[in-house]
């Protein structure tokens, strides 16, 4: 099977119902996000000191699949059927989010990316998930998005938040945190 088709070479792609729109569409802006945010998650991943957390993490990347293939699907054309989220979703976060915090200190300032390169992918993937909530805020103003999919961007971008504290914790580097100019 070939991978190209030339059927997207006048900036044109099929969203799961057939319909043919813009590859520049905030809706593909959106899964296209959600698409890079997996892959940034995925190096996150790959990193030694997240061996105990990979199958957490692989779960992860599993929604953000789901998510992109909502996304990608026509809301008023497609009529297949695709994984959805859940509550209990959104719950593991939480969870984990919680169970992380009770082995950290209190957060008493805003903390800069860095100090570990396995910390500032963590950020990395941070920032790219509350790009992706942005757009997908942004195309539920002009189309369906399940608010679902809203709610667990943002509590990812949470978790991942969280996460890169920990990793620093646990690698034993100190957080840098932001020493505002007075």
């Amino acid at each position: 099977m070939k991978i190209y088709t030339r059927t997207g070479d006048q900036g044109l792609t099929s969203l799961i119902g057939g319909t043919r729109v813009s590859k520049g569409s905030l809706r593909i802006d959106v899964y296209g996000t959600v698409d890079e945010l997996n892959s940034h998650v995925g190096l996150l991943r790959d990193q030694d000191i997240n061996a105990p957390r990979r199958p957490l993490l692989k779960e992860l990347q599993d929604r953000l699949f789901t998510i992109g293939s909502a996304l990608a699907a026509d809301p008023e054309k497609s009529r297949m059927k695709l994984p959805d989220l859940h509550d209990a979703d959104v719950k593991l976060l939480e969870d984990e989010m919680d169970r992380m915090n009770e082995e950290l200190p209190e957060l008493r300032a805003f903390i800069l990316p860095g100090g570990h390169p396995a910390v500032s992918m963590a950020h990395v993937a941070r920032c790219v998930c509350r790009r992706a909530e942005r757009l997908a805020i942004h195309l539920r103003e002009e189309s369906f998005v399940a608010d679902l999919v809203v709610i667990y961007l943002n509590r990812l971008s949470d978790y991942l938040f969280v996460l890169s504290r920990y990793m620093a914790h646990e690698l034993g580097v100190e957080e840098v945190t932001w020493k505002a100019r007075v």
